[in-house]
């Protein structure tokens, strides 16, 4: 959520950061919303000023055994009328709030102008395409061939969008989560955390999820309103909801694996084949609490912590910038890191990496207190997957498909699988 006294002050600085994201919210709803409660509250004062005035009055004129009840009446409209304007004031701030809660975050000055994926510039490339003598082929049809992957069987289960592993490929992706965890752990000193995949809904406020993006998540139908978590950051974050943190135990560096959920509302007809877009999948997410002078440092060392996995792996990649029109809702940068899938012909998506700077630090309540101050600050939350494990699995199925149907396991993944080498059909 945006600074309200920021908002108040400079409204143009909102509309300029608005117009790059090309949003349609509307400033003039929130300065028309708030003029009215500066009215509101000129004229609740206005009345309370008036009743302290005459309340001596009254008290005169009872004690002189005179006639007060001209001034009770009109002290009976007073009390009726601020009763009527105090409702009308919560209204008013609970509309300016529910705004509030609505408007994206204002993008980094580094972030470049534009109005959608076509407009990323690609910051840099690690390796090389693989040379394949011969037609690859995409990851569902390798891993179906070799017995890993059952999409009927899921589908059986529970319906589309769902995978069930078998065998070799469920110990290869748990391999794979297995390795970004001791690396984000080990290398790059994150402390790995087990939250629960249910939150409630103030958990999801906190990062962003909700109001705005509700048809988004899988939520329980039952009173208790627990939703299912869409990524691990939603719960990484709020842990801190709340609370203080002492200036010294900055940065915070927490990571994850855990099963995330999606209702994918919106991509019907995208990627109905495969790994790709799944109700349920699991990541290791990557959650920094910065301090905000380096928090753009942190970003930078979070992609970079992202990047090793797929160097580790030898899978080729590139990392773009995303533009003010492709941004995510809480980011104020992003970087998105995409794996080359030779049986798809394309770049994908394997981690996105966001400095949020203040922005779900002020929904969820997060401060730190600074040695030399008494003020307590907001510190930035930054996010990032380190990686998708389930789009991982995919990049490892297609780069080190062989010819002859095999599947080479990356050398980086024997220890975790036994020593395997070779998936034959």
């Amino acid at each position: 959520m945006l600074d309200l006294k920021l908002m108040q002050k400079n409204p143009d600085l909102v509309r300029a950061s608005l117009e790059k994201r090309h949003s349609k919210i509307d400033v003039r709803e929130f300065t028309d919303l708030d003029e009215r409660r500066k009215q509101l509250i000129g004229e609740v004062e206005s009345l309370k000023a008036e009743k302290n005035a005459v309340g001596p009055e009254i008290a005169k004129r009872k004690k002189a055994g005179e006639d007060a009840s001209d001034l009770l009446e009109k002290m009976g409209r007073v009390a009726e009328r601020t009763k009527e304007l105090d409702r009308e004031l919560a209204e008013v701030e609970k509309a300016e709030q529910d705004w509030m809660m609505s408007v994206p975050n204002i993008p980094h000055e580094s972030v470049p102008l534009g109005a959608g994926e076509e407009d990323n510039p690609v910051l840099r490339y690690w390796g090389e395409k693989p040379v394949m003598d011969f037609e690859p082929k995409e990851h569902w049809e390798i891993g179906t061939a070799l017995g890993g992957l059952d999409f009927e069987c899921a589908a059986k289960l529970a319906g589309a969008r769902f995978s069930i592993s078998f065998g070799w490929c469920a110990r290869l992706e748990r391999a794979l989560a297995q390795l970004m965890l001791d690396t984000q752990t080990e290398r790059h000193g994150y402390t790995e955390v087990l939250p629960p995949f249910m939150v409630n809904r103030k958990t999801m406020t906190g990062t962003g999820q909700l109001p705005k993006f509700e048809e988004d998540l899988f939520k329980l139908t039952d009173e208790r309103e627990f939703y299912l978590i869409p990524t691990a950051e939603v719960p990484l974050t709020n842990i801190y909801a709340d609370e203080v943190i002492p200036e010294e135990k900055l940065p915070v560096k927490f990571c994850a694996q855990t099963p995330c959920f999606r209702s994918e509302a919106g991509s019907y007809g995208k990627d109905t084949k495969g790994l790709i877009r799944q109700h349920q999948f699991y990541k290791v997410e990557m959650v920094n609490f910065a301090h905000p002078d380096h928090s753009y440092e942190a970003l930078e060392e979070m992609t970079h912590s992202a990047e090793r996995i797929l160097e580790i792996l030898g899978l080729h990649y590139r990392t773009i910038v995303l533009c003010t029109g492709d941004m995510g809702f809480s980011a104020a940068k992003t970087y998105d890191i995409e794996v080359w899938l030779p049986g798809q012909g394309k770049y994908r998506e394997i981690s996105s990496c966001s400095n949020c700077e203040d922005f779900q630090a002020r929904r969820a309540n997060i401060r730190f207190q600074p040695k030399d101050s008494k003020k307590k600050l907001y510190p930035h939350t930054l996010n990032g997957s380190g990686l998708a494990v389930g789009r991982c699995l995919v990049a490892v199925l297609e780069n080190y498909q062989q010819a002859d149907g095999s599947l080479v396991i990356p050398e980086a993944l024997r220890p975790y699988m036994g020593g395997l080498e070779v998936v034959t059909p």
